[in-house]
């Protein structure tokens, strides 16, 4: 049996950064992706709309469940919008 302190060393600090392949990379860039993820997606379920009417898409199923997916990632893009402005407002209200 392997003592506890041995398995442990292999386990990363809790307090280290993770290490990215930029320098300033982080929340931003994260934010800017899953922007562009959500546009994507939008762009994508109103191509697969634009085939339906001019009967080019596959079948009725494929265009809602490209409707879906944009309007569920819409919805996440909101609540983590929403959870950012009310983040900001908590820091703001804080006395120094």
């Amino acid at each position: 049996m392997k003592p506890i302190d041995i398995i442990n060393t292999s386990l990363p600090s809790p307090t280290a950064a993770p290490k990215t392949g930029k320098p300033g990379g982080g929340f931003a860039d994260q934010l800017k992706s899953a922007i562009n993820s959500v546009t994507e997606t939008q762009t994508s379920a109103d191509r697969a709309v634009e085939q339906l009417h001019s009967g080019q898409a596959g079948s009725l199923h494929e265009v809602m469940i490209a409707l879906e997916k944009a309007d569920i990632s819409m919805r996440l893009m909101v609540q983590i919008r929403n959870k950012a402005v009310d983040a900001y407002q908590e820091i703001m209200r804080m006395s120094v």
